[in-house]
């Protein structure tokens, strides 16, 4: 059953538990990584029956993807501009030299949380919030950061905790 989502709860839960959260995941760096990826994609899954991105959308209203070169000329294509007439309108490089979005939430977010460039958007946005990907030892510091925009990760990591 999908539920929807209380951000303002979610945002004081998030900020309540941070500091707990990153040391419980600094601490995951130390497990075995075949067993960490089969607790996280198991509760990846579980978690994502209950849960539905498009009551939320929290990840598209904060923050910014990385546009690769590839993103940015298939999301060009796909709104019929050049991929330098993409960038000049919606993006921007930032201090890690990576082109994200000028401003959020993101321009392409529509008022009822659909992606307009759904089938032509970035790998990042594709992939995230990165919790079923493989070697997530490697990512844990990505993983807690996303503990604090996206409920979905918090609950993954909140139930990590009781199994671990």
């Amino acid at each position: 059953m999908q539920k929807s989502m209380d951000l303002d709860r979610f945002k004081e839960l998030s900020k309540n538990k941070s500091a707990e959260n990153k040391e419980f995941l600094s601490r995951l760096k130390k497990k075995d990584a075949r067993k960490l990826d089969d607790a996280f994609h198991a509760l990846h899954e579980e978690v994502f029956e209950e849960i539905d991105c498009l009551t939320c959308a929290n990840c598209c209203k904060t923050t910014s993807p990385i546009f690769y070169q590839s993103d940015i000329e298939r999301a060009a294509k796909f709104l019929k501009m050049k991929p330098g007439d993409f960038i000049e309108k919606y993006l921007k490089v930032d201090e890690d030299k990576d082109f994200v979005l000028q401003s959020s939430p993101c321009a392409f977010l529509d008022s009822e949380n659909y992606c307009s460039i759904y089938s032509a958007r970035p790998k990042a946005c594709r992939e995230y919030p990165h919790t079923d990907r493989k070697k997530m030892v490697q990512i844990l510091d990505l993983t807690y950061r996303n503990t604090l925009v996206c409920p979905a990760v918090f609950e993954i990591v909140e139930r990590l905790k009781r199994v671990s």
